[in-house]
């Protein structure tokens, strides 16, 4: 994984701009309509994406001041301010994104080389060191534009965040016992990565094949997995093998 901070963020950078202009293209209405997550508006993830550069901004100030300085004050203030921001018309929604990622951006800018060792955290979850922020805001803009559903998906997300961010997934799935034993074979890279504890008879681990944005897609819910080829094993809900097995909720 990318743990240079000026790499970090001129990727950054191109990911917002890319997302700046699906923004600006939507219209009231459409800002309204349903995105690819379950609940939410396009609306709601625009102002999630923007509070999320809020928040993060947050631990850069920690990690440049040494004074912990809370993400966001709680879970519920995170949800309150998504839903009291969703409902806005397309033009304010673009702007917010717009105004939070340069504020993010300038926040970054003030943290000194020494200081992106600093361990921060989040609402949940470990300390990390403050340039794995940086990392964390890059997901959020490259998979959060592609839950907007207007143009830009999983096939567009560029090859080294599919690289980096499936070291991540793949990482966080290692060894979970809730995880089905699979063993992925990424098409367009020729990298295999086990998945889940080990089985308990070798004809028990079912081999996923395509290419890596769209084993992805898959491990991060962003796809049914239905045009990935699946070999051994069976799928926990079907009984049938053949089909990819169901994965846990991913986050």
């Amino acid at each position: 994984m990318d743990s240079d901070p000026e790499r970090l963020l001129a990727r950054i950078q191109e990911a917002t701009s890319r997302l700046v202009t699906t923004a600006a293209a939507l219209t009231d209405a459409q800002a309204r309509e349903p995105s690819r997550l379950p609940g939410w508006s396009r609306g709601h993830v625009l102002t999630h994406i923007a509070r999320n550069a809020d928040g993060l901004g947050n631990l850069l100030v920690w990690a440049r001041t040494g004074v912990e300085t809370p993400q966001y004050p709680s879970v519920q203030a995170r949800e309150d301010g998504i839903e009291a921001g969703a409902h806005r018309p397309a033009a304010e929604l673009a702007a917010d994104v717009t105004r939070s990622a340069t504020g993010f951006a300038e926040e970054a800018a003030r943290v000194p080389a020494a200081a992106w060792d600093v361990p921060v955290h989040g609402l949940n979850g470990p300390d990390h060191p403050a340039w794995f922020t940086l990392f964390r805001r890059l997901t959020e803009v490259e998979i959060h534009h592609a839950d907007l559903g207007a143009g830009y998906g999983p096939q567009d997300w560029p090859a080294g965040f599919v690289a980096d961010e499936l070291d991540r997934v793949t990482g966080q799935f290692a060894g979970r016992d809730d995880v089905p034993a699979c063993l992925l074979e990424l098409a367009d890279t020729g990298q295999r990565v086990r998945l889940g504890p080990p089985p308990a008879e070798s004809g028990d681990v079912t081999t996923v094949s395509g290419p890596a944005w769209r084993v992805l897609a898959w491990l991060t819910g962003r796809d049914d997995g239905a045009a990935l080829s699946a070999s051994g094993g069976q799928d926990p809900a079907s009984g049938r093998g053949g089909l990819p097995p169901k994965l846990p909720k991913w986050s």
